[in-house]
């Protein structure tokens, strides 16, 4: 298979718009119009509940470990990280789903489970060990991208540094409404009380 069309493929798979489809089959909703607006796993345990949070994180990760395991399905000489990466960026800027996507967090982890599993376990125990201490969700996950620049850059013989610094980038840019709120003294904690309020019924309509 033409390494073209395995981008491509790893892409659409990312791009499969799993919160979206869950919101408005079961909920009657566009999970990007309420809670935070982002259509990923934290969003829709936030405003849909656990089982619909969990379904999309599995969902998610999925996602990103089929697209870096094509390598190894159609036995293709390429470093998997890039079609995981790949699957990141359609789930970022989905084209299935009108190009709004979500913040890749799941999707990355599911890519690293496959192409690096020390990689995968460094960056997240990072990204649970910030949300810890600072109590904010997006400081964790841009804390991935920062772990993972720090670990190529660290780690010899890797050669992903721009990769990965391109990376940081992407993240800081789909947090960069939270990171305004930070600013601005009115980014939530993980465990504020008031995101209850967010929550909805099944079935209930816009």
């Amino acid at each position: 298979m033409p390494l073209f069309t395995l981008f491509f493929f790893a892409y659409l798979v990312g791009s499969f718009p799993t919160a979206l489809i869950i919101g408005k089959v079961f909920y009657g909703i566009d999970i990007r119009k309420y809670g935070s607006f982002n259509p990923g796993a934290t969003n829709s345990l936030r405003v849909l509940g656990k089982k619909a949070g969990v379904t999309v994180l599995l969902f998610d990760v999925s996602k990103g470990a089929l697209a870096a395991a094509l390598p190894f399905l159609f036995e293709v000489d390429i470093d998997p990280l890039y079609l995981g990466l790949a699957a990141v960026l359609g789930h970022c800027f989905p084209i299935l789903a009108g190009f709004r996507g979500g913040k890749a967090i799941a999707t990355t982890a599911g890519a690293l489970l496959i192409a690096n599993p020390l990689m995968l376990f460094i960056s997240y125990i990072t990204f649970f060990l910030v949300i810890f201490i600072t109590k904010y969700v997006f400081l964790g996950s841009i804390s991935i991208g920062m772990t993972l620049l720090l670990y190529v850059l660290i780690e010899p013989g890797l050669k992903h540094e721009l990769l990965f610094f391109l990376y940081l980038i992407l993240l800081i840019y789909l947090h960069r409404s939270n990171i305004i709120n930070f600013i601005h003294h009115q980014e939530p904690v993980f465990n504020d009380k008031n995101l209850k309020k967010d929550r909805i019924n099944p079935k209930k309509k816009p």
